[in-house]
């Protein structure tokens, strides 16, 4: 199969594209390389699957180009595409509203309407957790109302869904939205809590608790989320539907407090903290109904918390020791 990864440098498309690598079909990726955060960390990771043997064809492009995506896509006749490209971070979007429709409405639009007119048999796209708003009926199934997303980025993944579900019901057109809750693991976004805990203890500096710590949140390892996405790209599962939104998560929220003190012990430094109140668009608790995608797709997460963030700070030491190394030549 032929497979384009849109957002292949982010944090879960290289994940992705990483393990799809080891795996018999051609990958494809394409992503614009924008510096909401380190670019460097980008090239990293795109570095990083220029290793694989089976190296990735990979184009530097924005989704809002959608000439250069209708020749792509003829040339290419993609089978599978996964979007996972977008503009990520729910604060920003408060200071930065424009970058969320140009990339999450049009780019989106964009992806959807070139994979009705060359056929795509899937197309699987990120939505996110953050489109339940502050909805307290736990745990979060998908057939929930999602009608108050509290900031404009959720409120661009639920247009995407709506979005999916036109073409897929005028078009015919396989559309699967996978609603992600707080991704964690090696490789991960600086602006996330464990990438930011991490550097700001390591540098003896305060870290930021918004809502004096009270979040909890479905934390779910990297490679979890992976081998959900596999599991929907490979199921030979009859009576398909197409339209599907899924949840994948963990199953088992946890404190943001608790959080904090894994990283305390892995670190062995105790953290500087700054309580902070409660922030515009901050969603207080979020915690995922799995139920379907185990029962539909056989997925189970496997990673602990405990073993997650290990990892993750095992691979932030060696990466910014090799970072040190560079810096010093």
């Amino acid at each position: 199969m032929k497979i384009l990864i849109t957002g292949v440098a982010g944090f879960i498309g290289f994940h992705l594209a990483n393990n799809l690598l080891k795996t018999q079909n051609k990958i494809y990726g394409i992503d614009n390389l924008n510096d909401y955060y380190d670019v460097n960390l980008k090239k990293a990771r795109l570095k990083e699957l220029n290793k694989n043997k089976k190296k990735i064809i990979f184009y530097k492009k924005n989704l809002e180009d959608k000439k250069f995506l209708l020749k792509f896509f003829k040339k290419e006749k993609f089978d599978i595409v996964i979007n996972l490209a977008a503009q990520a971070g729910v604060r920003y979007s408060i200071i930065n509203p424009d970058s969320y429709i140009q990339r999450n409405i049009i780019g989106f639009y964009n992806i959807l309407d070139v994979s009705r007119i060359y056929r795509v048999k899937h197309l699987i796209y990120a939505s996110t957790s953050s489109v339940y708003g502050n909805n307290k009926s736990y745990p979060l199934k998908e057939n929930l109302s999602t009608q108050q997303p509290l900031q404009l980025y959720a409120a661009t993944k639920l247009s995407n869904e709506l979005m999916a579900h036109s073409y897929s019901s005028i078009f015919n057109l396989r559309t699967t939205g996978l609603r992600f809750f707080t991704v964690y693991g090696p490789w991960g976004r600086p602006d996330m809590a464990l990438y930011i805990f991490t550097k700001n203890i390591l540098g003896k500096k305060f870290i930021p608790l918004f809502n004096r710590g009270s979040h909890v949140r479905d934390f779910t390892y990297i490679d979890d989320i992976v081998y959900g996405i596999k599991k929907v790209i490979f199921s030979k599962k009859k009576g398909k539907k197409n339209y599907e939104i899924l949840n994948i998560g963990n199953g088992k929220p946890n404190h943001l407090k608790r959080y904090l003190k894994e990283i305390e012990k892995n670190l062995k430094i105790k953290a500087k903290i700054k309580n902070l109140p409660l922030q515009d668009g901050d969603i207080i608790k979020t915690h995922s109904s799995i139920i379907k995608i185990s029962k539909n797709y056989a997925y189970k997460p496997k990673t602990s918390l405990k073993e997650g963030i290990k990892n993750f700070i095992d691979w932030y030491r060696k990466y910014n020791k090799v970072n040190e190394r560079k810096n010093k030549i």
